[in-house]
């Protein structure tokens, strides 16, 4: 009986013809990393494209929606850092530029003069108002080509995956631990 994930590999898929790979994939496991990986990069400058004219990018998106969701008490650098969806963003860097452009303000929490808290500004929140919609349009044109049904299955098959990696990696928070 033939094994199932090696006789797919004479098949050409749609990733292969798109970075215009000559040989089969090594595996359905492999095809399937690429794959996840080359759609994370379109969807990810589908996205950048839409906040990119409004100077930001889309780790300062990301930081701006963070800090707004925190509300009236603001919210702690680290705690921004722990929530982005990219891993390893300067977050300092990031919100120097945040507040430079004036969308942020930082302030030095009273009872732990170590800890900043990080508050949006009202050009921050209009900012934010005007992109919601034309970032909710793009989410929506990101997976229009699945049913309701198949998005519900990609999420928990999304989770899957993500949950097995975190376990092999460092935990996110690793670098956060007090000794």
């Amino acid at each position: 009986m033939a094994n199932p994930k090696l006789s797919n590999r004479s098949r050409s898929s749609a990733v292969q013809g798109e970075i215009r790979q000559t040989k089969p994939f090594r595996s359905t496991a492999q095809e399937a990393t690429i794959a996840l990986l080359r759609t994370a990069s379109i969807v990810n400058r589908a996205l950048a494209r839409v906040v990119e004219p409004y100077g930001l990018s889309l780790a300062q998106y990301n930081a701006l929606r963070i800090i707004r969701g925190a509300g009236a008490g603001g919210i702690p650098t680290l705690s921004i850092r722990e929530r982005m969806i990219e891993e390893g963003t300067t977050i300092t860097r990031l919100l120097d530029k945040l507040e430079d452009a004036m969308l942020i303000r930082r302030e030095r929490s009273v009872p732990d003069r170590r800890q900043v808290l990080c508050f949006v500004t009202d050009g921050g929140r209009k900012l934010l108002d005007s992109l919601d919609p034309l970032v909710n349009a793009a989410d929506e044109d990101a997976v229009a080509s699945l049913s309701e049904l198949e998005l519900e299955r990609f999420i928990s098959l999304l989770d899957a995956v993500r949950q097995t990696n975190a376990k092999r990696g460092a935990p996110r928070n690793a670098g956060l631990a007090r000794t």
